[in-house]
C-alpha cells in the first residue's frame, strides 16, 4: 500500500474516529469520514489492538489487511475521498490463520458491504 492511501498521524485517527461513521462485525470494525480536501485518494488505518495476541501476529494480520485493502484500491470499490480506520477485533488473527486469505478477504468485503448499504 502507498504511502499516499495510509492514515499515518495520531490526529488523523482522532478525526476518523470522532465525526466518522462506524460499523462492526465479528471480527472487524469499520470507521469512515469524508474528507474535504482535493485529495482522489482513500487512506486508511489499521488499529491491531495488544489483546490480539503477540507482535508477530500482529503484524502478520496487519500485511494481510493492507494486501486486500490494496486490491480493494484497484477495484474501485471504495470513496475516492473518504478516510478509513480498520480495527480488528480479537480472535481475528487466530480465524484468519485458520481458515486463510480469502475468508478474511470476504471479511473484509463484509464490513464495507455493511458501511455502504
Amino acid at each position: 500500500m502507498q504511502r499516499p492511501n495510509r492514515l499515518s498521524r495520531s490526529r488523523d485517527f482522532d478525526v476518523v474516529y470522532r465525526q466518522g461513521h462506524s460499523v462492526s462485525t465479528r471480527f472487524l470494525t469499520l470507521y469512515w469520514f469524508a474528507r474535504s480536501d482535493e485529495s482522489d485518494e482513500p487512506r486508511l488505518g489499521l488499529a491491531v489492538p495488544r489483546a490480539a495476541g503477540p507482535s508477530v501476529a500482529r503484524n502478520r494480520i496487519k500485511r494481510r489487511l493492507r494486501e486486500i485493502w490494496t486490491t480493494k484500491l484497484g477495484s474501485g470499490a471504495l470513496e475516492p475521498t473518504q478516510d478509513y480506520v480498520l480495527v480488528m477485533r480479537p480472535g481475528l488473527p487466530e480465524a484468519a490463520e485458520t481458515r486463510g486469505y480469502e475468508w478474511l478477504s470476504e471479511r473484509v468485503d463484509e464490513v464495507l458491504a455493511r458501511s455502504t448499504g
